[in-house]
């Protein structure tokens, strides 16, 4: 019962994380029009690499932020790279349960 609760727990982290990077793209996107004061770069980044990189690009291309910024553009897919190992340990344990430590 507690790997069940602790699965549903991984997914719905794993789930908030990209729609508060998705969000936060299209807040930092609304600022830069304005000229105000914007979300850190590193915020953003650190968002990705914790397992919001689907957030992160459906941003980047629904809103075209920060898709011309090299830097940002290949930090981010080290961190896609990150989160695409995050979501398949996550469906790893959803799906087999936890994997037994020798």
């Amino acid at each position: 019962m507690q790997l069940l609760e602790f699965s549903h727990i991984l997914l719905i982290y794993l789930i908030a994380v990209n729609i508060l990077t998705l969000i936060l793209m299209y807040y930092d996107k609304r600022k830069a029009k304005k000229k105000e004061w914007r979300v850190a770069e590193a915020t953003l980044l650190l968002l990705s690499f914790i397992g919001g990189a689907l957030g992160l690009f459906v941003g980047m291309f629904k809103f075209r932020h920060k898709t011309l910024k090299r830097s940002f553009r290949a930090v981010a897919i080290i961190s896609l790279i990150v989160s695409l190992i995050i979501y398949y340990i996550v469906f790893r344990i959803l799906t087999f349960g936890p994997v037994p430590i020798v």
